[in-house]
């Protein structure tokens, strides 16, 4: 439905990246919405599914579709992915590319199509970290068109490279999923070496849990609901009917019907959540976690019938190459966010 829409203005991350020097050569394929409703098939985009570059049997992973399978092809070197749940970790790992999703607020979302206020996030997506660090670099920062980008400065560069052991000081700690129950044997692997290689970087690792919440139940009402009130016209007008995959438009009308009481719930319930992940870090300098459990699905699958919403990393044969990424990075904790104007899609 959204085809032919063209705006007259630039997104300020775009607009960054234009000062620091990019050049904006191609707007690349994602699911429709940003899979706003839920979607069961890769084939939920425009452009049919984003292929992944290592089988193309396989899905480069969503909702940031196009940079999965753009990047580790070379055809840009780095691209932009949104995120609200997942949408730039799961194709980083479905893809073997490096995928950085900012802080809430750390990037301005002015000038991209909103999906949720209070959760969704841009970042790169690179074939390195550190050309991850060297993108959030130019994107990041205060922005007065959007009132919820943090006020704080950041700067990074590549630090020199230190002999020995670079990681001595620090303690990190390890969050070990179940990999027998919905996991992938080789993904475990991966996993397994990952941690090997951050041992020999003379890192200090101790197993730990997340605090006892139902994330993923809340962060489904918290998007769901939101993404209801910005598509309410769209979904009332009936041009959701409009959409390509059948899921999809059923989750949209059906968020429509999700009781005040309990969005509330879920908001009151994120504010006790992140002071309890913050208190992990006067303990640890960084949380080590795989971002899938499960290597890249097949472009035939029903994403609503395997475990395509767990945590996971890695592939297995066909598909990206063994590439174990980790979430290691001491947070900013910033006040329970307050929703946001919609920006308009970009």
């Amino acid at each position: 439905p959204f085809r032919d829409q063209v705006f007259d203005f630039d997104a300020t991350v775009v607009r960054k990246l234009r000062s620091a020097g990019a050049i904006l050569v191609a707007k690349l394929s994602m699911i429709e919405l940003a899979g706003g409703g839920g979607y069961s098939s890769a084939s939920a985009s425009l452009q049919g599914p984003s292929r992944c570059p290592y089988n193309l049997d396989h899905w480069a992973g969503g909702s940031s579709s196009g940079p999965g399978a753009a990047v580790p092809s070379a055809l840009v070197g780095f691209a932009i992915g949104s995120e609200t749940l997942g949408s730039i970790i799961t194709p980083a790992a479905f893809s073997g590319v490096s995928g950085l999703r900012p802080t809430y607020g750390r990037v301005s979302r002015y000038g991209a199509m909103a999906l949720s206020w209070t959760m969704d996030k841009l970042g790169p997506m690179c074939r390195s970290a550190i050309d991850c660090g060297l993108v959030l670099n130019a994107i990041a920062g205060r922005d007065p068109a959007d009132p919820t980008s943090l006020d704080s400065s950041f700067a990074w560069w590549p630090p020199q490279q230190k002999k020995g052991k670079p990681l001595a000081s620090k303690r990190i700690g390890v969050i070990q999923p179940d990999f027998s129950r919905g996991g992938d044997a080789e993904v475990a692997s991966a996993y397994a070496a990952a941690l090997e290689v951050l041992r020999g970087l003379g890192a200090t690792l101790e197993e730990t849990v997340f605090p006892d919440y139902p994330y993923g139940a809340i962060a489904v009402t918290l998007y769901s609901a939101e993404a209801a009130s910005i598509f309410r016209p769209f979904i009332e007008s009936g041009t959701v009917m409009e959409l390509l995959n059948e899921p999809q438009k059923i989750g949209l009308i059906a968020a429509l019907s999700i009781p005040a009481k309990d969005y509330l719930d879920a908001f009151r319930l994120r504010t006790e959540i992140q002071p309890a992940l913050g208190k992990m870090f006067e303990k640890f300098d960084a949380i080590v976690a795989p971002s899938r459990n499960t290597p890249a699905s097949r472009l035939d699958a029903d994403l609503m019938g395997t475990p395509a919403s767990r945590p996971a990393t890695g592939t297995t044969p066909g598909a990206a190459p063994t590439t174990p990424s980790a979430e290691a990075q001491r947070p900013t904790t910033p006040p329970a966010p307050a929703p946001a104007p919609a920006t308009a899609p970009s």
